[in-house]
C-alpha cells in the first residue's frame, strides 16, 4: 500500500435553493466572493479552502448537507455578531470537549436553507 497524498480540503461543494442569497449570507459572515460564473455557481473563500455554492445537481439536496465547522477566534463574540445581524442561532456556544492543552468550543447556526453551520474555537487551556 502506498503513502497517501492527500493533505488537505482544498474545495467543498454547499447545495442551496438560491445562490445570490447564499452568497449575501456568506458574505455576512466574513468570507470573501472568489468569482460567480453564473448565478447557479459562486466560489467562496474560507482560508485556504473554496467553498462552492450550486443549486442542486444529480442527487443534491437543499438543506442536507455535510457541517461546515468554520474555525473562529472569540466564539462567544462571534456567535452574538452573526445573531444581531439576523442568522439563526441553532445552540450557543458551549465547550463540547476539554482535550487537554484546549477545550473544544462548538455553536451551532442555520442559513436561510436550513443547513446546520458551526463555530469551533480551540481555546488554550491554562497549564
Amino acid at each position: 500500500m502506498t503513502a497517501s497524498t492527500i493533505s488537505a480540503l482544498k474545495q467543498l461543494a454547499y447545495v442551496v435553493s438560491d445562490v445570490p442569497r447564499a452568497v449575501a449570507f456568506f458574505q455576512q459572515l466574513g468570507l470573501p466572493l472568489l468569482f460567480q460564473p453564473s448565478a447557479q455557481l459562486a466560489f467562496m473563500a474560507i482560508g485556504p479552502v473554496r467553498l462552492m455554492l450550486t443549486q442542486p445537481q444529480g442527487a443534491g439536496i437543499v438543506g442536507q448537507n455535510s457541517v461546515l465547522y468554520l474555525q473562529c477566534q472569540q466564539i462567544e463574540a462571534e456567535y452574538q455578531r452573526l445573531q444581531a445581524a439576523g442568522v439563526a442561532g441553532e445552540k450557543a456556544p458551549h465547550c463540547a470537549a476539554p482535550m487537554g492543552d484546549y477545550d473544544l468550543w462548538l455553536a451551532f447556526f442555520r442559513d436561510p436553507d436550513g443547513n446546520l453551520l458551526a463555530l469551533l474555537e480551540e481555546k488554550l487551556t491554562k497549564i
